[in-house]
């Protein structure tokens, strides 16, 4: 064993005390990356750049299967889901999450039903003395998202749900009340949803009742896997919320989407105008910019070298995700909010942009929701954007030592008029 990794204090407390800040602060005090630690308790290296990216999401260098702890599974990704899955099973399973998340008519689709929904909720906010963006944000997606999935909620219904989807979310990286409550939070969306796994596949739940040919809910009910058989019960229910929650946390973005008009208000006559393009690339800036995913983790399928670093089969390999997006080699100026260097889309080196993954979604470890998270908050994006408001008071600082991160008072708004159409 490399004495490096013996002679290093566990990092895992200074992971989840520092958040975003560890492992940009870890790699400049040694130089930088690659680094070999200790985390989870196992022996660890950290990578960075874009080819550590390509490195890590090679299957012939890192597998996920047995990476990920259990905390993470027990909250964000849940048992069994095609996060946890490599070869031939990741592949089958990925092409059922891509023929959701991937069509275009499908994410046209969703990004419509979301400005539906944002269009009705908005007229109603001007009556309501302060509102909340990031809490109405994840209803207004949850509505919208449920509604696309064949599985529309009732009104009394939104408030419960968003708020077991953002849980999921908010409590993967936290100990305490946060973890406790994202572990209740899944257990009772897995319990709901499978209830109506169980009722597409008795067809107790014909398709005009809100299970429609091709929505989430009956694809995942109906798909065999790569050894034939239907998903069992639990699975398909993770496998729909693998739809669903990444959807909701949408709102995290929306959230920093305003901050960003807050602070750079010359990006709100730009997006007014709806131009689609600008629109794109005010999303990726926002995706970059902000924090969200701190860094990702995977385990050396074999004995596999990187650069000068021999790394035994079964070390946890950690890739910088949050640096990566904020590094002067990748991105002049990081630390500048500037939409003009998406003019042209995002970057075409697949391993450049990676808040949701590097790679091929088809084929990698990407997140298959990514053409869904563009999609909505460049709808939601340009609403806001037309919406009139005022931002009182109010603390607007982003811990950099909480994951996932947010404005501290989730960004409040008063609505002084309707959208403008």
């Amino acid at each position: 064993m490399d004495l490096r990794e013996t002679l290093r204090p566990d990092a895992t407390l200074s992971a989840l005390t520092q958040g975003y800040a560890w492992l940009p602060d870890l790699l400049r005090r040694e130089g930088g990356a690659p680094v070999r630690i200790r985390l989870f308790g196992r022996r660890a290296i950290v990578l960075h750049g874009v080819d550590a990216a390509r490195f890590f999401y090679d299957e012939r260098h890192v597998r996920r299967r047995s990476a990920l702890p259990g905390p993470v599974l027990d909250t964000l990704l849940g048992h069994g889901g095609v996060h946890t899955l490599d070869g031939e099973s990741h592949r089958v399973r990925k092409v059922l999450l891509l023929s959701l998340l991937k069509d275009e008519a499908a994410v046209g689709s969703l990004a419509e039903h979301a400005g539906t929904e944002w269009d009705l909720a908005s007229r109603s906010w001007a009556a309501t003395a302060r509102t909340e963006l990031f809490t109405e944000a994840a209803r207004v997606i949850t509505r919208a998202a449920c509604s696309w999935a064949g599985m529309p909620l009732g009104d009394d219904e939104v408030p419960a749900v968003a708020d077991d989807l953002v849980a999921m979310v908010d409590g993967f990286a936290a100990a305490g009340p946060r973890h406790w409550r994202a572990r209740q939070a899944r257990a009772r969306q897995e319990a709901r949803i499978a209830e109506l796994v169980e009722a597409v596949r008795g067809d107790a739940v014909p398709d005009e009742d809100g299970a429609p040919r091709g929505s989430a809910l009956r694809a995942v009910a109906l798909h065999r896997d790569a050894d034939g058989r239907p998903l069992d019960t639990h699975t398909a229910a993770v496998e729909v919320l693998n739809v669903l929650r990444p959807t909701a946390a949408v709102a995290w973005y929306l959230t920093f989407a305003a901050h960003a008009l807050h602070r750079w208000p010359l990006h709100r006559d730009a997006l007014r105008t709806g131009d689609p393009a600008y629109a794109e690339a005010f999303v990726h800036e926002v995706r970059r910019f902000y924090p969200f995913t701190p860094f990702v983790v995977g385990l050396a399928a074999a004995d596999v070298r990187y650069e000068d670093e021999d790394i035994a089969e079964g070390t946890l390999v950690v890739l910088d995700v949050y640096g990566h997006q904020h590094d002067p080699a990748l991105w002049p100026h990081p630390y500048a909010f500037d939409p003009g260097r998406f003019t042209g889309g995002a970057p075409t080196d697949p391993y450049a942009l990676i808040p949701q993954g590097g790679g091929d979604a088809a084929t990698g470890h990407r997140c298959p929701g990514e053409d869904v998270t563009v999609a909505l908050l460049a709808t939601l994006a340009v609403r806001l954007a037309r919406l009139g408001y005022e931002v009182p008071p109010q603390d607007l600082s982003i811990p950099l030592s909480r994951m996932p991160t947010r404005p501290v008072d989730g960004f409040v708004i008063d609505v002084r008029s309707a959208p403008e159409d």
